[in-house]
């Protein structure tokens, strides 16, 4: 086991800590939710490719998992998200997000719905809490499954023709759905690449034996295991929010007002005003007529990554930041998400200009780039909605 995994030092090592240590070259480890988890294995440049190009397996066990249940379960999530639950079938996967009672973002998160009355929450940020607030007076169950269930993220073209070689049988699984091809084997066919690829989820201890059995079946298609600066990149292409980078959750501002409504991150068919009443609707239905500003997806002139720049008008006034930005070696485009004020960000979206700082050989430069909004992500291949995916 490596030092960095030393639980004397704050952080502990994930179900397949000892898999991925021997792989690591950088020796690039950051806490993620307690665990000690890679940012680097080798190098950004080989993860990236070969999840674009072939597979790579990241270990997401570290996120927060809770499991709702009991007669009351619908009727309490539907009470908290904003989106109308009814409406995922058993079976279905959907994202959603919920609101405090000022219509800001707590967070977002997968919802799973495995059986009528028995769901399962993934998000990024820790809310056993507020489940438990949100379950009160109704007839749910809130059990949080953070450290006993484990999962996996196997993304890339070849994903599919690994879950083969490895016995899974999963030709006909549509995007958002799961299945159990075996017991205490969950396998989903979601991600946060915005490529062909599926998570696994099975108990922590059987992790390690999962973990071996998708890595030997994909010894000869390509599979690379990886860290988040790889995934940091693909999903910034694929134009999907991280919590605590493009919106900060409103629990965890430190000043009055910070928050975002999903309007403000341009989420607003994520939220049915029309299925009842659930936390933060009194405060969205102001809220959707007048935004204060727009999360955007940004093309950035020149390719020099733009996270942090300010954005102006070409007036020189300032009107948002960038919370994201990374030259796509795909896509070959310098993309970035930011937030720009309202009514400039529809009504002059072809005025935006970045002010990008560059630090080069001990000396900081600025220069202006032109922004112009992109209606699509930079990257969305059809292979990731085909089914049956093909093999590659």
């Amino acid at each position: 086991m490596s030092i960095f995994a030393d639980p004397k030092l704050g952080l502990v090592p994930g179900p397949v800590h000892d898999r991925l240590a021997e792989q690591s070259r950088a020796m690039a480890w950051y806490d993620w939710a307690g665990y000690i988890a890679p940012s680097v294995l080798d190098s950004v440049e080989f993860e990236y490719f070969a999840l674009r190009n072939q597979a790579s397996l990241f270990d997401i066990s570290p996120m927060h998992k809770y499991r709702v249940t009991g007669p009351g379960a619908v009727a309490m999530l539907n009470r908290m998200v904003t989106r109308d639950i009814r409406k995922i079938a058993v079976g279905r996967v959907g994202y959603t997000l919920w609101c405090d009672e000022a219509g800001h973002v707590i967070d977002d998160g997968t919802l799973f719905r495995l059986g009528e009355d028995d769901w399962r929450l993934c998000c990024q940020e820790p809310m056993l809490s507020w489940l438990d607030d949100a379950a009160w007076g109704f007839d749910a169950t809130i059990t949080d499954e953070s450290h006993t269930v484990a999962g996996f993220s196997l993304q890339g073209p070849t994903s599919f023709a690994i879950l083969e070689a490895a016995g899974l049988a999963l030709a006909d699984l549509k995007p958002f759905a799961f299945a159990t091809p075996e017991d205490g084997l969950l396998v989903s066919r979601t991600g946060f690449t915005g490529d062909l690829g599926y998570e696994l989820w099975c108990d922590w201890d059987a992790a390690l034996p999962l973990w071996d059995r998708i890595w030997k079946a994909g010894a000869h298609r390509g599979l690379r295991a990886i860290g988040y600066e790889a995934v940091d990149i693909a999903r910034l292409e694929a134009g999907f929010l991280t919590a605590g980078v493009d919106f900060q959750p409103v629990h965890a501002t430190e000043r009055l007002h910070r928050g975002r409504t999903p309007f403000e991150l341009g989420f607003g068919r994520m939220v049915d005003l029309g299925k009842g009443h659930f936390n933060g609707r009194r405060a969205l239905l102001a809220a959707r007529a007048a935004p204060r500003s727009r999360l955007l997806r940004l093309d950035i002139e020149g390719f020099k990554p733009a996270r942090g720049a300010l954005i102006y008008d070409r007036f020189n006034r300032e009107l948002g930041h960038v919370t994201s930005g990374v030259w796509s070696p795909t896509a070959k485009r310098n993309i970035a998400l930011a937030h720009v004020k309202m009514p400039q960000a529809e009504a002059h979206p072809a005025r935006l200009w970045a002010e990008i700082y560059t630090h080069e050989e001990g000396r900081w430069t600025t220069r202006m780039a032109r922004a112009t909004p992109m209606k699509a992500p930079a990257f969305a291949p059809a292979r990731a909605r085909a089914t049956p995916p093909a093999r590659f």
